[in-house]
């Protein structure tokens, strides 16, 4: 939070301080799907290393629109997958990777448009499987815009219990922080004229007001991971910490084992496959 010059975590210790001084049908039965809306929509994804059948969500129909179209164009037919992580999720999207040469960094590339964001959280979230859009990070990108072409699919890792307690902590700290941010910069010009003037006791009263204000919105919906949640991340795994920040539109519903074969290749250090590995083609299922 750089107008106060100091974050809500910063915040919450030192308030903490001075109040001391005075987180195939095996596959089905893996990615744990959830029942078919009549809006969602299956797509096929032909790959060099086996076919993986997703699940488009009804509603998040904006991110669904797009890759159907995107799909139905032959945009997506030739890409690479990029971007290879084990344990974490693999990721491809990039129209700059058809035909690239061997070692080249990518992932900078796509149409030139973004898509607004479409949390639907916490029905949707980063269980493994689940189809999720790239986007740029917070600091040039705070609406959380997805990638108008890039995706990825999650495969992460299981979690015990103690684990997802310290991450439904951070959760809960990052969910301050948001709210905090966003006090401030409603206050900006307030700040500011505070700063220029000097005036470090009205400074630190009003940041002691914007934490008071955070708490209290905080408390209204504590950031608390779902049974369903719970359930997810402990058995099949995923990756907990991208919840509510990434758009989660969809999830693979066969070819699971796929997806595994790609996040176990050999890569580069840009996390790039050595031996390319690329979609071959799509087909949206009418």
């Amino acid at each position: 939070m750089a107008l106060l010059a100091i974050t809500f975590t910063q915040c919450a210790n030192t308030r903490s301080e001075s109040k001391n001084e005075t987180e195939n049908e095996n596959e089905t039965t893996k990615t744990d799907s959830i029942m078919t809306d009549s809006t969602d929509i299956i797509v096929d994804i032909a790959t060099s290393m086996g076919d993986i059948k997703v699940r488009l969500y009804g509603d998040t129909p904006k991110h669904r629109d797009n890759f159907v179209k995107l799909a139905n164009e032959g945009f997506y037919d030739g890409v690479l997958f990029h971007r290879v992580i084990n344990e974490f999720m693999v990721q491809t999207g990039d129209p700059d990777s058809k035909n690239a040469a061997k070692g080249a960094q990518l992932g900078s590339g796509g149409p030139e448009y973004t898509i607004d964001a479409e949390f639907v959280y916490p029905k949707h979230f980063h269980k493994y499987g689940a189809l999720a859009a790239a986007r740029l990070g917070d600091d040039i990108n705070p609406e959380q815009k997805s990638s108008g072409s890039q995706f990825y699919i999650v495969t992460g890792k299981a979690y015990n219990q103690s684990q997802l307690k310290q991450m439904e902590q951070q959760l809960g700290m990052m969910q301050k922080q948001r709210i905090f941010d966003n006090l401030a910069s409603m206050n900006r010009d307030k700040i500011m004229e505070l700063r220029r003037n000097r005036d470090s006791v009205a400074l630190q009263n009003l940041q002691q007001e914007l934490l008071a204000i955070t708490e209290t919105e905080a408390a209204k919906n504590p950031a608390k991971l779902t049974d369903e949640q719970i359930k997810a991340y402990s058995t099949v795994g995923g990756t907990p910490h991208l919840d509510g920040t990434y758009t989660v539109f969809g999830e693979v519903i066969s070819g699971m084992d796929v997806v595994e074969k790609i996040q176990k290749a050999e890569t580069d250090r840009n996390d790039r496959p050595v031996d390319d590995i690329k979609i071959i083609k799509m087909t949206v299922e009418k």
